[in-house]
């Protein structure tokens, strides 16, 4: 998948959005995010109101997927409303009978509440902002043609959405100038309507009453994000290269089709992760397999999505990893198969420059398939992996500089020694 910006930026996980309370003498606060285990209560009567601020450093702000895609919420939870309210969404649905439950969280919260009424969706000054469709019959969906004046927004309620697949809707309303929402029960439901077609829909609106569907839609987005950032990759120099022995290996078969230059970022330890090719390359050995990186040791860090790192042993069919191609531009992509055999293996130890103490290290299977990838230097007819047959101390590969200290995967701070 092609980076939509140029900025390298470090895998960390994106930062949420932090809440800030307005107070009446005009000066600004921050809070503590709320606790996810503890109920928040606001009261009405306070002269405090609520807003989102985005934290300076976060690719939120700026990541064009999220720009593209628009969330509404649909809820009668408190908790609910403060969970999305502090993660940016600020939008949100009320039956025309909870018009009170609106002017209040408008008392204490900067939102926009929009009423349901006479089939559509209206704003709190009574302008018509979306038409609201209730959809049961694949039917249903052929015959409706949004209205020229009410063209903006359409907001697609399924009565039954296992009936009509998300491919169906996004087809049917594919080069209209509408934007159109689905309604989504969950974070999963909401996926399928965001990404159906590869396109999605414009929006979605989730309609929840539980603050962890909240959290995992946020979530989503906080990695589709990542895939608009492009990494940070530094050149190593081999510094050994040596046998020795025997150990469990671990292929990963993905998904999805991997490119020259593509691989997984897998390394002893966390703090230094090299980029292992695909497959993908043809070999005079055994055919190319373009969907597979023989990826190292049951041992070994693997990088996954939301910033973290996973156990290569940890990995399974439906878990997430990130592909990284060499200049740095990622994607997600779906593990399908893990397989672990036993094979001989292969120690590659690597440092930035000679002056550098910190060592980085990764096992890989000793065969002619398994090859690291080189720096990009703009020359077409540099190479662009070594296999570890071949490799030897002064070749240059890619490796990706991150914290070491890790906790379930997560990036703490915290003093450690790895050897």
């Amino acid at each position: 998948m092609a980076s939509l910006s140029s900025a390298s930026v470090p895998l960390v996980r994106v930062p949420t959005q932090l809440p800030c309370f307005r107070l009446n003498h005009g000066k600004e606060q921050s809070l503590s995010r709320y606790s996810k285990t503890k109920a928040t209560h606001l009261s009405i009567n306070s002269s405090v109101r609520m807003c989102s601020v985005v934290a300076s450093d976060s690719p939120v702000s700026t990541s064009l997927y999220e720009q593209s895609k628009r969330v509404w919420i649909w809820t009668e939870n408190s908790q609910v409303m403060t969970a999305a309210v502090e993660r940016g969404w600020n939008t949100f649905i009320f039956s025309s009978q909870n018009q009170g439950l609106a002017n209040e969280w408008s008392s204490i919260a900067f939102i926009d509440p929009l009423i349901i009424k006479e089939g559509g969706i209206f704003d709190s000054v009574g302008k018509r902002i979306a038409t609201i469709l209730e959809v049961s019959t694949p039917a249903d969906l052929k015959k409706f043609q949004p209205e020229e004046e009410h063209a903006g927004n359409v907001v697609i309620d399924l009565l039954d959405w296992q009936v009509i697949p998300a491919e169906n809707i996004v087809a049917e309303l594919q080069g209209s100038q509408t934007t159109v929402f689905a309604v989504s029960k969950s974070s999963a439901e909401a996926q399928l309507f965001l990404e159906a077609l590869e396109h999605g829909l414009g929006g979605v609106v989730l309609k929840a009453e539980d603050v962890k569907a909240v959290l995992d839609l946020k979530e989503y987005f906080d990695r589709r994000n990542e895939l608009h950032n492009r990494l940070s990759l530094s050149t190593a120099t081999v510094t050994q290269v040596h046998a020795v022995g025997m150990g469990d290996r671990v292929c990963v078969d993905l998904c999805s089709l991997m490119r020259p230059g593509e691989g997984l970022l897998v390394g002893s330890f966390a703090r230094g992760l090299f980029l292992v090719h695909s497959e993908c390359l043809e070999s005079n050995y055994i055919a190319s397999r373009p969907f597979r990186v023989n990826a190292g040791p049951v041992h070994a860090y693997v990088a996954v999505p939301g910033g973290k790192t996973s156990y290569l042993s940890e990995l399974k069919a439906g878990k997430e990893v990130i592909v990284v191609d060499q200049k740095g531009k990622l994607q997600t992509a779906i593990v399908g198969r893990v397989k672990i055999e036993t094979r001989p293996l292969i120690l590659v130890e690597a440092k930035r420059d000679a002056n550098d103490q910190t060592v980085y290290s990764i096992l890989l299977q000793n065969a002619e398939t398994v090859a690291l990838v080189c720096p990009h230097k703009g020359n077409t007819m540099q190479k662009t992996v070594i296999p570890v047959t071949s490799l030897k101390v002064g070749d240059e590969v890619l490796l990706r500089l991150q914290g070491a200290a890790r906790h379930t995967g997560i990036e703490i701070q915290e003093f450690i020694v790895e050897n």
